[in-house]
């Protein structure tokens, strides 16, 4: 029987390509993290869902998030966090942890040190997010997205291998032809409540012109599904324009990135990274209170190579965004300069087979 490997972090579409070539050659993978959207939530998230979806065993960690205000409840909830983290690992004895960045992969990295559990971590971002930083001291190997982020960590423990993708992503047989253009709005595993509430009072006028294939996430207390349904109802002859969903996944979600003329997202790491490998030209809207305000500089990096936009959250407002589209789809598709590696999944899945 070959080896047990705990995945966890933040990012979950990049490291399940690399647990599925795992799985397949064999090794046993469980996964610990988020079941719902989030706090409060009563939907399940779109990590539980996937995960559990290709038959891996996943493990839900209620843990907190460290912030620079004194918070004793999210102290106290970190604390669990980590008693939660040592249950897991002593109940299930992995022979090797992988991270992906995320509040989440601190307290099991940590305590996987503590037990003598390598662990090898990844990191997304053109800099460095703050959790990987924190557990830099307690992993064997670093492996990163961008050559960018060399100068943020050890040099013996790290080494660029880029970011693993859907291989549905750069199959040409998910390309699909939308009549009129196709305008993909996605904003990530839970959504954005900020995002749609600009996008829906526009979407009368973006049918006259586009497809419109809108992501809403699956939060029950924004009602934003229910809103999207309302906002449907109202097209009369242009109906068939809007499709919406919570959330959508493998192929689906490649066919309409790869499809699509203009997207409206934000600007995490691995969107950006995708755009990039496809040339895809988008409106990206940075999350304005993450660490070291990665997600803007993924935005400016695509602004870089591939000629997006960039329109932050202070002024988004339904018009700006309108104009913001409008402007976009005039400009010609410009194609990145740099070449992005599209076989990062094997390649980490490789090391972890040799580190283990």
């Amino acid at each position: 029987m070959k080896p047990l490997i705990i995945f966890t972090g933040g990012h979950h579409n990049s490291a399940l390509e690399v647990a599925k070539i795992l799985k397949k050659g064999g090794f046993r993978i469980i996964w610990i993290g988020h079941k719902f959207t989030a706090r409060g939530e009563k939907s399940l998230s779109a990590e539980y869902q996937e995960i559990t979806g290709t038959g891996i065993k996943f493990l839900e960690l209620k843990t907190g998030k460290f912030y620079k205000k004194i918070d004793i409840v999210e102290w106290l909830k970190i604390v669990f966090g980590f008693l939660q983290s040592l249950v897991y690992l002593l109940c299930y004895r992995p022979a090797m942890i992988f991270s992906s960045g995320g509040y989440l992969s601190v307290p099991v990295v940590i305590v996987g040190w503590l037990l003598r559990i390598p662990s090898i971590t990844h990191e997304q971002t053109v800099i460095s997010g703050w959790a990987n930083k924190a557990i830099t001291p307690f992993v064997s190997k670093i492996l990163l997205t961008h050559a960018s982020s060399l100068p943020n960590f050890p040099k013996g423990k790290s080494e660029v291998v880029g970011l693993p993708i859907r291989k549905a992503l750069v199959n040409a047989k998910y390309s699909k032809k939308f009549d009129p253009k196709l305008i993909y709005i996605t904003c990530g595993k839970q959504g954005s409540h900020l995002i749609n509430q600009a996008v829906f009072p526009i979407i009368p006028k973006l049918v006259e012109r586009f497809t419109v294939i809108h992501q809403t996430g699956s939060s029950t207390l924004t009602k934003d599904l229910e809103r999207a349904r309302r906002t449907k109802e109202k097209l009369g002859e242009y109906k068939n324009r809007y499709i919406y969903a919570p959330y959508f996944f493998a192929e689906e979600a490649a066919t309409y990135i790869r499809s699509a003329s203009i997207i409206v997202s934000r600007s995490g790491a691995h969107t950006v990274y995708e755009l990039m490998t496809l040339g895809k030209k988008a409106v990206l809207i940075p999350i304005s209170w993450v660490s070291h305000n990665e997600q803007y500089l993924n935005a400016q990096l695509a602004v870089k190579e591939i000629g997006s936009s960039i329109l932050e959250e202070k002024d988004l407002i339904p018009d700006s965004l309108y104009q913001a589209i409008i402007e976009l789809a005039k400009k010609p598709v410009k194609k990145a300069s740099v070449k992005l590696v599209t076989n990062a999944a094997d390649k980490i899945a490789q090391i972890i087979r040799q580190s283990i």
